[in-house]
């Protein structure tokens, strides 16, 4: 079934289509008709644009909203830099001085759920590459959190848009343009300056995220594939308007005070506002966040012989200034049939001129066992630059020898990848704090790679011998 059988059902309703102009109003009449800002907007709401990308940016890469809503964003007091309760600064920094740039396979052990963090308290910066003040490069993340964000609270991020996978629990996700209910198997989108905040209705979640320093996220071209697979346009949902009324009081510290937190070159600040951020009656545009159910992929493959480039298995994309190169590819690897003749079907042995950031959401990786000391959901890998990888010994053995017959491989399981043209570099967190590097990666995934070779034919000589 092209679609994932959750737990908990959906409970929102949402607008279709991917880099869309969408239009959503809470209480009809609320949207201005043929311009969007009159001398006085409808229901006395303030007019508020908010821009994705430069104004002059062309017409086909642009992204901005109008936001008509109670009160204006910059209704508040100055930010001052956020103090964390238990004094210990988020792991989020990622000055290149404290990124560990190197050559070795890095394995992670399923990371901790946690019981006294939020989302924003539980992010933890894993890897990452490039600088967020000149709008480049990204950032690789673990969330773990045992509670939800106050109600009195919302986040944004002015670094990137930010890409959630959820792998353990729900995230019940409230934006200024409304909701979002994200489940594991589910993605979401959370652009750049979007205010928000992330409740758990089934109690403590993990997963991983990736925030996009540079640009937005597109749907790869499909090419010969033709107009239709992969990731279809029409799967992506996005939020309709959803508003509270919260703004009587005048007292910061009153029942109506807010706080906002802004992610702001990898640093938290805060500050205290009267009234509630998520005042949204209206808004369009096609700057907005949105969700996919990775179950509605489209998977291509090959139907005659050899294992096709992970590269057909792209859900989203966002491109370098380069043609093709990707600064960040978002990769999943779900269920699928395998039929290819005289082929060794798994993914095979690879060095990469790019960095590789697997993760596993559920079930098991057919060219990697799981088990104590493998890759398994929850847990993660790094292979960079040029870092040889690919089948351990058992898969390979296996995928060697087994019958070729057609074979579904991925049942209930889906593992993904975080694909990028960039060096990564390793956060002391990632490498060390966080306790959960596979000290025998190595070993335990090609330590017992045999020797296959069956020497030369006898009277022959190879053709790099001297005559």
């Amino acid at each position: 079934m092209p679609i994932t059988n959750f737990d908990l059902k959906e409970k929102y309703r949402y607008q279709n289509g991917f880099d869309s102009y969408l239009e959503s109003e809470a209480v009809s009449g609320a949207l201005p008709i043929g311009h969007n800002s009159p001398q006085k907007p409808p229901l006395g709401l303030y007019a508020e644009k908010l821009s994705g990308t430069a104004f002059t940016a062309p017409r086909h890469e642009n992204k901005q909203s109008w936001l008509y809503r109670i009160l204006p964003s910059c209704s508040h007091p100055p930010f001052v830099q956020a103090t964390p309760p238990n004094g210990q600064k988020p792991v989020l920094e990622q000055s290149p001085a404290r990124l560990h740039c190197i050559p070795n396979q890095l394995r992670w052990d399923p990371f901790d759920h946690e019981s006294d963090t939020d989302f924003v308290s539980g992010l933890r910066l894993v890897a990452g590459a490039g600088d967020p003040t000149l709008k480049q490069g990204l950032g690789m993340y673990i969330y773990a959190a045992g509670k939800s964000m106050s109600a009195q609270s919302a986040f944004y991020s002015a670094d990137g848009d930010l890409l959630i996978v959820a792998q353990d629990g729900v995230l019940d996700i409230r934006t200024e343009f409304g909701w979002l209910l994200v489940r594991p198997m589910e993605i979401a989108v959370i652009p750049r300056g979007v205010r928000y905040q992330v409740l758990l209705p089934s109690g403590p979640v993990r997963g991983y995220a990736l925030e996009l320093y540079q640009g937005h996220f597109q749907l790869p071209e499909l090419g010969p594939i033709g107009s239709n697979g992969l990731a279809n346009v029409r799967d992506f949902q996005a939020p309709v308007a959803c508003f509270s009324e919260d703004h009587g009081s005048i007292a910061l510290d009153g029942p109506n005070s807010y706080t906002i937190t802004a992610k702001f070159n990898n640093t938290l600040f805060e500050t205290k506002q009267p009234h509630t951020p998520f005042d949204v009656v209206a808004w369009h545009g096609n700057y907005y966040p949105y969700k996919y159910d990775l179950g509605r992929f489209n998977t291509i493959g090959s139907i005659s012989f050899d294992h096709p480039d992970p590269s057909i298995f792209t859900v989203l994309s966002a491109p370098s200034d380069h043609a093709g190169t990707a600064i960040a590819d978002f990769v999943i690897f779900p269920p699928r049939w395998l039929v290819g003749e005289d082929t060794f079907r798994p993914p095979w042995y690879h060095r990469n001129t790019m960095s590789e950031f697997m993760g596993l959401i559920t079930g098991a990786y057919d060219a990697k066992k799981g088990g104590k000391g493998g890759f398994v959901p929850g847990g993660a890998s790094l292979h960079n630059v040029m870092s040889g990888h690919g089948p351990d010994a058992a898969s390979y053995e296996g995928a060697r020898n087994a019958e070729l017959k057609p074979q579904k491989v991925g049942e209930g399981s889906c593992a993904f990848m975080f694909e990028s043209c960039l060096m990564v570099g390793v956060t002391d967190w990632g490498l060390e704090t966080c306790h959960k590097v596979q000290e025998d990666y190595n070993e335990h995934s090609w330590g017992g790679v045999k020797v296959h070779w069956k020497g030369m034919p006898e009277g022959e000589k190879g053709q790099g011998h001297l005559l």
